[in-house]
């Protein structure tokens, strides 16, 4: 059976694609233990042999082995469900690294699979145990030895089931990227107008309102021109100070730009609305250009109805745009970019003046950016020669 170079993209796109919400919760260790040893007794309340001592036996035995599989089962399956660093995206890996930590997320994963290895030790050497004798009281004392050790275990990793529970809460909040779309990161000084950009160019419903950090983590919104989707990444307001005193929501916002995006957005107020001085957000702009020295970044100027002057082309563009829109027909035509004064490419999301236009230079600029490789796979893929 043959498959499209369009099908295989998407089943690997799907694969990389990270979906935090889709994990489960995670039981704390008395949902685990009770679980397990519910099920034991239930199992073993289906034994039955005339034979007493066998009967014992046989009873003892798969309350162990039961209570053993529930729990490696889990544990493991916690494991396997939550993504591997090592095969995740860079975007994905920095993302949990700014939230809860990569060594930490290494770290109670690691314990987990360490506990089903011991779980399943102990079931072993304690099945033995009741095996090799006909007395039943010893029978009894090697099951309640092998559950307190297992109790133990689990007790030990009690810290490791919460970490998890608690950083599932914060994860699942994190956006699901798809790797191979095309990707738009937005950024700029707080309250400089990300939002409200997005909001009026895709489908993303953002949060706008008018005071710093609206945005208290990274959002996605789309568009789609042409049956392909584009990506618009929103992230929180960056400030003018150095790397190592920006906080984790800032960590999050650099994360976005150092690993994703066809190409980067720098929105910038020159109405100075945002309470964010135009020299800082100039220096803000230098260290984004430093820091992404192969992205595209473009510079768009935000609001410009609060411009005292209006663009010279401000009636062109309106007409060219609703000229365009009023066509009906979505094809790639090259409309005029509005521009201030200061020579920047600026945009009303407010009146809806310039953004088509400037949807059209980010389709543009995206295609051009974009390699035409049909042997080309993503980071992380391999493919025999």
């Amino acid at each position: 059976m043959g498959y499209s170079s369009i099908g295989i993209q998407r089943v690997i796109g799907d694969i990389m694609k990270v979906s935090w919400r889709a994990l489960p919760t995670v039981l704390t260790k008395e949902e685990l233990l009770d679980k397990a040893y519910g099920r034991a007794k239930k199992a073993a309340d289906r034994v039955d042999d005339r034979d007493r001592i066998f009967r014992v036996r046989k009873q003892l035995n798969r309350m162990i082995q039961t209570a053993s599989d529930i729990l490696g089962t889990y544990l493991m399956d916690t494991v396997n469900q939550w993504p591997s660093l090592d095969q995740s995206p860079q975007f994905d890996v920095s993302m949990i690294d700014a939230c809860v930590g990569c060594d930490e997320y290494r770290h109670h994963l690691s314990m987990l699979q360490w506990a089903a290895n011991q779980i399943s030790n102990i079931a072993t050497q304690n099945t033995r145990k009741i095996t090799r004798t006909a007395k039943i009281e010893l029978m009894h004392e090697a099951r309640r030895e092998a559950y307190g050790r297992i109790s133990s275990i689990v007790g030990r990793i009690g810290p490791s089931l919460k970490w998890l529970g608690e950083s599932r809460e914060t994860l699942k909040r994190l956006p699901s990227i798809d790797q191979l779309s095309p990707c738009i990161v937005v950024c700029g000084a707080p309250n400089v107008g990300k939002s409200a950009f997005i909001s009026a160019l895709s489908s993303g419903n953002m949060e706008v309102n008018h005071y710093p950090f609206t945005t208290k983590r990274i959002h996605l919104g789309h568009f789609t021109f042409r049956r392909l989707q584009y990506q618009m990444v929103d992230t929180p307001g960056l400030l003018d100070r150095p790397m190592e005193k920006r906080n984790d929501i800032e960590m999050q916002a650099i994360s976005a730009l150092e690993n994703l995006g066809s190409l980067v957005l720098f929105l910038i107020d020159e109405n100075e609305e945002c309470g964010t001085s135009i020299e800082e957000q100039n220096n803000l702009l230098e260290e984004i250009l430093e820091l992404l020295a192969g992205t595209t970044v473009m510079v768009i100027s935000t609001k410009a109805d609060l411009h005292q002057t209006k663009p010279e082309n401000w009636d062109l563009v309106c007409k060219a745009e609703q000229d365009y829109l009023q066509s009906g027909e979505e094809q790639y035509t090259e409309l005029p970019l509005l521009i201030d004064k200061s020579g920047y490419i600026t945009i009303s999301a407010l009146e809806n003046v310039g953004m088509e236009a400037l949807k059209m230079e980010i389709v543009r600029i995206v295609k051009d950016n974009t390699p035409i490789d049909p042997m080309n796979l993503p980071e992380g893929w391999h493919r025999a020669d």
